[in-house]
């Protein structure tokens, strides 16, 4: 679960989340990105640099730019992370159901 966390810590920072909010919606590069954030174009792209770290983006050479996309496995991972904390609320709802049924 190490890339989870690594991933959560990540999105914790408000303009990562967001940049990386704008390459879920639309993959992108750092001009695109940078457009309408309060940051610089370095800024974005060393946030780019955490978000890649941290398994959540990927990016890919055309001519030029280096254009960013979610990766789909990082996502998974947070997930997976997450929703063994959802399961066990479940599990305690359950137990707590039937504890009043009996």
């Amino acid at each position: 679960m190490t890339n989870a966390v690594a991933a959560i810590t990540a999105l914790a920072d408000p303009t990562r989340r967001k940049i990386f909010e704008r390459i879920a919606a639309h993959p992108s590069a750092v001009g695109a990105l940078a457009d309408g954030l309060p940051v610089s174009r370095p800024a974005v792209s060393q946030h780019l640099r955490v978000l890649k770290d941290a398994g959540l983006v990927d990016d890919e050479a055309q001519g030029t730019r280096r254009i960013y996309r979610v990766r789909q496995e990082g996502l998974a991972d947070v997930r997976a992370y997450l929703d063994q904390f959802w399961d066990q609320s479940l599990a305690a709802f359950r137990d707590l159901a039937e504890s009043e049924d009996a």
